[in-house]
């Protein structure tokens, strides 16, 4: 599964760079040369795995970095390089 969502990491950034820090799928298509249920898959594998949280509303998901989770992968990254 790491395979998986690895390569999608840099959403996160994209979605901690949108005003208060989420977005939804139809404000990610743009940077992403994929369909929105290819995007909306990866962003659910994403919060599988705890990288990214999710609400619903009303027919929209939006969705937010987890900061703490990803400073938490970041220092498991560094150990393991050095």
């Amino acid at each position: 599964m790491v395979a998986e969502w690895w390569h999608w990491l840099p959403g996160c950034g994209l979605i901690a760079s949108h005003p208060g820090g989420e977005a939804c799928v139809c404000d990610l298509t743009a940077a992403f040369d994929l369909s929105q249920p290819t995007i909306s898959h990866h962003l659910k594998v994403l919060h599988d795995v705890g990288l990214i949280g999710r609400d619903k509303r009303s027919v929209w998901v939006w969705y937010r970095a987890r900061a703490q989770a990803l400073a938490s992968l970041s220092a498991l990254i560094g150990s393991a390089g050095g």
